[in-house]
């Protein structure tokens, strides 16, 4: 345990924000990590219902931690969880805005897979209208995960014990984490996530982003990043088992996606970008990785610039 944040303190002096998900929020354990030679640092939110993690990787020296994504570490979860367990009945979910890495896994393992809205109410109910189903795995990219059908709900601390038993037996096989996300990107093809968010000012900030997200719905682009938008889903009015949502996603023929959405906490509009590859061999995943980052970057200019063409 990081010695300065052992003790419960409600002015949390040690971070910024007490967010696993927010930078630098893991410095201190990382460094305690990477002092004591650690094959893993963990750490969860004020009331534990998130998990971040972040493991030792080696780039070209010695070797520094870097943390999981929330997509990476829920599609690792859930691999883990699919090979320990047997049975057609398995259902595994994810949201809208989470990487579609997760319905890949689910195919190629021959189990049932959910997308659900944002939030863990949805996900956790996953199973409930379709019987002869059980909930084996439900995460959010927000770094909640549900690993037992004991909580209804995300929970960091159960999900701690099922990556340090993932660890554990990875290291006994003398592979790391990241040895078998490497796999599973030669396998399901890499899928590259980014997040850019809008921040609005102002008592109108609510206005502004309706009249945003009416412009997007109105005149959608027709390609995005250099990318030809092949489909545009809008939710408002709900879609299938989806109930009316105000989200609005932009799938881009089979090479990723964007979705734009306005939190419903705080005055920002969130836009979340894939980037999809086909899979392939060991040899040639540091250049798929590639391609994939220079999409995301290209999505994330691309819609800077859809963003201020429609304006505020």
């Amino acid at each position: 345990m990081v010695a300065a944040q052992a003790a419960p303190d409600p002015a949390f002096p040690t971070v910024a924000f007490p967010n696993p998900e927010e930078p630098g929020a893991m410095d201190l354990v990382v460094a305690l990590a990477d002092a004591d030679g650690a094959d893993l640092a963990v750490a969860n939110d004020p009331d534990a219902d998130r998990l971040a993690v972040a493991v030792p990787q080696l780039d070209g020296g010695a070797p520094h931690f870097r943390a999981l994504t929330g997509d990476q570490l829920g599609v690792l979860l859930a691999d883990y969880l699919i090979s320990a367990t047997t049975g057609p009945e398995r259902l595994v979910a994810t949201t809208v805005v989470s990487s579609s890495m997760l319905s890949a896994l689910a195919h190629d393992a021959g189990i049932g897979y959910v997308e659900t809205l944002t939030g863990f109410k949805w996900i956790a109910r996953a199973a409930q209208y379709r019987p002869g189903r059980r909930l084996l795995f439900g995460y959010e990219e927000a770094l909640g995960y549900a690993v037992s059908p004991a909580v209804a709900d995300k929970d960091g601390l159960s999900a701690a014990l099922v990556v340090a038993d993932m660890a554990a037996r990875a290291k006994a096989e003398r592979r790391s984490l990241m040895d078998r996300y490497d796999g599973l990107e030669c396998r399901l093809g890499v899928h590259a996530t980014l997040q850019w968010s809008l921040r609005f000012e102002g008592a109108s900030a609510p206005e502004q982003m309706a009249r945003l997200m009416a412009r997007l719905r109105g005149s959608p682009p027709a390609w995005l990043g250099g990318l030809e938008v092949s489909e545009v889903r809008d939710l408002a009015r709900g879609e299938a088992e989806l109930p009316p949502s105000d989200l609005l996603v932009l799938l881009l023929g089979g090479a990723g996606r964007a979705v734009f959405r306005p939190s419903g906490t705080e005055p920002k509009l969130k836009v979340y970008f894939e980037a999809t590859t086909g899979p392939c061999a060991a040899a040639d995943l540091g250049e798929a990785r590639r391609v994939a980052q220079l999409r995301l970057e290209g999505l994330r200019a691309g819609a800077r610039a859809l963003v201020e063409g429609l304006g505020k």
